[in-house]
């Protein structure tokens, strides 16, 4: 190997766990050394699974049984203190759930017709002003705002307009949430679109389409003024959009990267630089990216009208950890370069990423 080899980011297994069933999501438990799993079994019914990394293993510390198969979940909307997790089901239903007490959930609600395919999280664990709300996305075709200090109905319902077509609603994220009143949320589709709704003023913010399935959606940061957004698709490939200037008509600027050669399942931003991302791959493959910013981030069109300009991104490291898709990633809050994802494989794996604060 190179010397400059060795001074590039090493993705590098830790422990990996088999699991029984087939898991769709894995968290991190906020301040401690707990992940969890959640999926479905094969007769049909849900599971969260919670274990603790213990001196280079994973140790089972519980296992919940559910009605329906869970999807989704975060920890977005909670307190340190009490670290409820929300989850979204295949019946449709968000449930808020004390870990320490699974039997019955804090909070439910019927949320959807359908299966909630993704969920998000903003103004708990001390990130994003303002008050605690879940979003959650649907396959029919609708994203909706909750906030659990109120019952039964959302904050906002974010459904087709009367004769347009309903899309399958694949992911959702929160943003823009520094401060009390500002907040938006991104919501990719089956089609391809991309749509940015404006909660603050209850309206579409913008809408683009990138020509195929929107898998993943992200911003960089929830809790500061938007700065980028990612989004990943069926194909391949990944675009990043510039989200600090809006313009009138072309929105705002993008550069796309294809990397991987089948469906890029998710995209994660590294919590301590927002800079750093990595994207799981259909193939079961992992990339770490960084973005660069351009010399000026804005310029002037030929009307005098400020337009976005988009930097560049490399690639510092990628690795192939299985034959099957890798469908869900995320990074210790807590532990710089600590990450877990979970694959059709039906197999957990903790990954420590080396030298991050070089880069």
């Amino acid at each position: 190997m190179s010397g400059a080899g060795l001074e590039k980011p090493q993705l590098i297994t830790h422990v990996q766990q088999s699991l029984n069933y087939t898991v769709f999501e894995c968290k991190w438990v906020p301040c401690s050394a707990r992940l969890l799993c959640l999926g479905s079994v094969p007769r049909g019914t849900g599971v969260i699974q919670l274990y603790e990394l213990q001196s280079g293993r994973l140790s089972l510390l519980r296992e919940i049984e559910k009605a329906k198969p869970i999807k989704c979940g975060t920890f977005g909307a909670t307190s340190l203190q009490q670290r409820y997790l929300a989850t979204g089901d295949f019946g449709g239903n968000l449930n808020i759930w004390n870990l320490e007490t699974p039997e019955i959930p804090v909070y439910s609600v019927k949320g959807h017709k359908e299966i909630i395919n993704s969920i998000d999280g903003v103004g708990g664990l001390g990130i994003g002003e303002g008050a605690p709300e879940i979003v959650t996305g649907s396959r029919d075709g609708t994203v909706k705002v909750w906030d659990p200090r109120q019952k039964d109905t959302p904050v906002a319902n974010m459904e087709p307009v009367q004769g347009e077509s309903k899309r399958d609603c694949w992911t959702v994220a929160f943003g823009n949430a520094y401060n009390q009143e500002e907040r938006v949320v991104c919501a990719g589709y089956d089609n391809g679109d991309i749509k940015l709704f404006d909660l603050k003023n209850m309206s579409l913010r913008w809408e683009t389409n990138i020509k195929n399935g929107v898998c993943s959606v992200e911003f960089d940061r929830k809790d500061i003024n938007m700065n980028k957004l990612v989004a990943t698709s069926l194909e391949g490939k990944f675009h990043v959009f510039d989200m600090r200037t809006q313009h009138p008509t072309k929105g705002f600027a993008s550069i796309s990267e294809k990397a991987h050669k089948s469906t890029m399942w998710q995209v994660r931003h590294l919590p301590q630089n927002r800079d750093i991302f990595m994207t799981s791959g259909g193939a079961g493959s992992l990339h770490l990216w960084k973005y660069e910013y351009p010399a000026q981030r804005s310029k002037k069109d030929s009307e005098g009208v400020e337009m976005g300009v988009a930097g560049s991104v490399s690639l510092l490291q990628n690795v192939t950890l299985s034959t099957q898709p890798i469908s869900s990633l995320d990074w210790s809050p807590d532990k710089k370069g600590l990450c877990v994802c979970s694959a059709f494989d039906q197999t957990v794996r903790v990954l420590i990423v080396t030298k991050l604060s070089k880069i």
